[in-house]
């Protein structure tokens, strides 16, 4: 990892290296555009084909039913079973204390506004199945489209070698109430879910991470069709802000957390102290060889760096300029820095609460905003699968009180028919 100090960076470098576009960005945009047109012009055709293209698989059918998916789920180890469990229940409840009503407001007398949330029709669910299958990111889309009230929920993953999911999606699924799953992965199956096809149901808004061939599929649909998507969600990151309370072994461990995801991931240590640097990266050269995913991590920690900085404060500073997917403040001093936390899908707060809480059963979504659209996204929440509808109602008196208002406002911008609306109600009322 390249170690930078802040004080001699220049803003422009500053902001340079906290750029996440790569070199080969306009490639894969082209790449991907071929496959969504393929899959919008020939369907189930297309999706056969880049599952044997892509996946290694010969699929005889596009989905697994509810029979399927139930006798996958036995093979389920009891340790793996009891987890999803806790999971469950911990987002469960975190994603249910969102449900607020709203109240009626009267804005003045006689007139009385309100909104109230209607729940997204149909929607996608993604679920990532490439180097790393991620039930927890099943669970973190699922439970707040259940508790939304979602009419529809179509799934896509993509399809093991066996041709079906594994025991961990399949046992999701059951908690989730979930009686299909769709065997499409990657830029594809956001085009099946944009576009529907023959076996795959269109929906109203996409949600799930993926690696940059999914991220820019959601773009490319967001902005060519009337399918909406919960955010650009690329690859992972991660910024950890140390001092010197820190301990250097486990901050190494939040890193190579987020660098296994894939070789394009991101992490990014921010730290007071030169000598927590230097001890951080001798601990993840320690701890990357124990790693099963050591290859991959190795690459991204290799796309990764440091920065030192004169103070915390400074820290932060750096910190909403990059507004990393996940902030994590390794420090027992977190408290006043809270509230300069302007950028940041989700926080971790002290030396004793790592990222991957977050990643599986802490409650919070892991389904956060990456390259820096943090800094105008928020992560996924029960308020993502609904739609917010503003309603009002005026009372003879209301109208006596606001007509005047509307009247002189729509002369004002020339609008006469919007002034007659008022004026004709006016007349009938006096």
């Amino acid at each position: 990892m390249k170690i930078y100090s802040y004080k001699d960076l220049s803003k422009q470098e500053i902001e340079s290296i906290c750029l996440r576009q790569l070199e080969d960005d306009a490639t894969i945009q082209d790449r991907v555009k071929g496959i969504v047109d393929a899959v919008k012009t020939d369907g189930d055709k297309a999706l056969f084909s880049f599952a044997k293209q892509f996946d290694q698989v010969e699929l005889t059918q596009l989905f697994i039913g509810k029979k399927e998916i139930e006798e996958i789920a036995a093979s389920i180890p009891a340790a793996a079973k009891a987890a999803i469990d806790t999971a469950y229940q911990n987002i469960r409840t975190f994603h249910a204390a969102q449900a607020n009503k709203e109240e009626k407001i009267e804005t003045m007398p006689g007139v009385t506004c309100w909104r109230e949330a209607r729940a997204i029709d149909r929607v996608g669910l993604y679920i990532p199945g490439g180097s790393a299958v991620l039930p927890s990111t099943f669970l973190m889309l699922g439970i707040p489209a259940i508790l939304a009230g979602c009419k529809e929920i179509v799934v896509c993953s993509p399809p093991q070698k066996d041709g079906k999911t594994n025991c961990y999606l399949a046992y999701c699924a059951l908690k989730l109430g979930i009686e299909k799953i769709y065997l499409v992965g990657g830029a594809q199956a956001v085009a099946a879910m944009a576009y529907g096809t023959e076996s795959v149901p269109k929906v109203y808004k996409i949600f799930g991470p993926g690696n940059r061939y999914v991220t820019q599929a959601k773009q490319l649909i967001q902005s060519t069709t009337m399918t909406a998507i919960d955010m650009p969600a690329g690859p992972s990151e991660v910024l950890v802000l140390t001092d010197e309370t820190a301990n250097p072994s486990y901050v190494a461990s939040d890193l190579l957390a987020q660098a296994e995801h894939g070789a394009d991931s991101q992490t990014i240590l921010v730290s007071t102290s030169n000598e927590i640097i230097t001890k951080t990266l001798e601990q993840v050269e320690i701890q990357l060889k124990e790693l099963p995913r050591k290859d991959v991590t190795a690459l991204a920690i290799a796309n990764s760096y440091a920065v030192l900085v004169k103070d915390l404060e400074q820290g932060m500073e750096f910190s909403n300029t990059y507004a990393p997917e996940h902030l994590i403040l390794s420090t027992d001093h977190f408290e006043p820095l809270i509230p300069l936390i302007a950028n940041a899908g989700s926080v971790f707060l002290g030396n004793l609460t790592p990222e991957s809480a977050g990643d599986y059963a802490s409650g919070t979504n892991h389904t956060l905003p990456t390259s820096g659209f943090a800094k105008a996204y928020s992560g996924v929440s029960l308020d993502s699968f609904v739609k917010k509808i503003t309603f009002q109602h005026i009372s003879p008196k209301g109208l006596e009180n606001i007509g005047n208002t509307v009247e002189v406002l729509a002369e004002a911008e020339g609008l006469r028919a919007h002034r007659n609306a008022v004026s004709i109600r006016l007349k009938d009322i006096v």
